[in-house]
């Protein structure tokens, strides 16, 4: 869809150390030598160092915020921005909205709980199937729209809100779920 000419990579220098990779090596530094190298099977790769993407920031008038946990462009992508400048010389941002995208965590099935339940019971804990729906499964419900599968409990489903990963309900039936597709990520979009 889009014809890439050049990519532009802002080097950072690994450093290594003398202990147990050697004063030669890092996996860092084999990392990058190996993705600037699948790189260049596409287009042509320039790289930068930091102290010229940020003289090109300079250049802009733009600054990155300090705040790093802010879901803002200043927070995230203004060195990506500048790095672009850098070959297609467009000095606005036409588009500063962000794309957010969380992994869903799940608790993994649990063979050997702590506590047995009365009567040396094990409860049931954890597992990625809830009435039939793999947790974490974008699906539709009659009442809350568009959300993912949580737990189950007592035949039960919890649904959870796409945006923030709240807890929607913890009693919806599984015949008023419609199924639409499996997903790992929560996504949200920041105008």
């Amino acid at each position: 869809m889009f014809p890439i000419t050049t990519f532009v990579v802002e080097d950072i220098k690994a450093r290594t150390w003398g202990g147990k990779w050697g004063k030669s090596f890092s996996p860092l530094q084999v990392g990058k030598t190996w993705f600037y190298s699948e790189l260049g099977r596409l287009a042509e790769v320039r790289t930068l160092q930091g102290i010229e993407t940020k003289q090109i920031r300079d250049e802009l008038g733009i600054a990155k915020t300090k705040n790093k946990l802010a879901e803002t462009f200043e927070a995230h992508c203004v060195d990506s921005f500048a790095l672009a400048y850098s070959v297609v010389a467009n000095p606005i941002a036409e588009n500063k909205n962000l794309l957010c995208i969380v992994p869903l965590r799940f608790h993994r099935r649990q063979l050997h709980r702590l506590e047995n339940a009365p009567g040396g019971i094990r409860s049931p804990y954890g597992g990625t199937i809830s009435a039939g729906f793999k947790r974490g499964s974008l699906v539709k419900h009659l009442k809350y729209n568009l959300c993912f599968v949580g737990g189950s409990s007592k035949g039960r489903v919890s649904l959870h809100s796409v945006e923030t990963g709240k807890r929607l309900c913890q009693n919806a039936q599984p015949q008023d779920i419609n199924f639409l597709t499996y997903n790992t990520w929560r996504t949200r979009y920041v105008a």
